[in-house]
């Protein structure tokens, strides 16, 4: 149980290398908070329907995604600036016309597994 920090050493371990490989699987702590910081980000289903529209359809106004999302203009624009914070998405200005795109790579690769032609279901946990 080489991975095992010297604050939980004195443990007793059932599957000692199975705890290696978990501890090796969580890996840096910083990395793990930063994965949570993203999913609470999708956590919220507005900021996630946000996200599938821009994810399949390309850029979008912020008066065409409250059509599409049912939000109004005011929380469109205030789900986007906190995306646009944290690196989710980006905007193109074109005249008076500010389009936005999802921009983060990882992002964009869970959200090609869920929404309407998505591969997940919600249903299973693969387990």
């Amino acid at each position: 149980m080489h991975l095992v920090p010297a604050d939980r050493a004195d443990r007793r371990a059932i599957d000692g290398h199975r705890v290696c490989d978990a501890i090796a699987a969580i890996g840096d702590a910083g990395r793990v908070r930063a994965w949570a910081d993203r999913f609470s980000l999708l956590a919220d289903p507005k900021r996630l329907a946000l996200l599938l529209a821009l994810h399949r359809t390309g850029p979008l106004a912020v008066s065409d995604l409250a059509i599409a999302t049912g939000m109004n203009d005011p929380a469109v624009s205030q789900a986007l600036r906190l995306l646009r914070a944290a690196g989710v998405v980006a905007g193109e200005k074109e005249g008076r016309v500010v389009r936005y795109r999802v921009v983060d790579p990882d992002v964009q690769a869970l959200l090609a597994h869920c929404g309407a032609d998505g591969g997940w279901d919600g249903g299973s946990n693969g387990g």
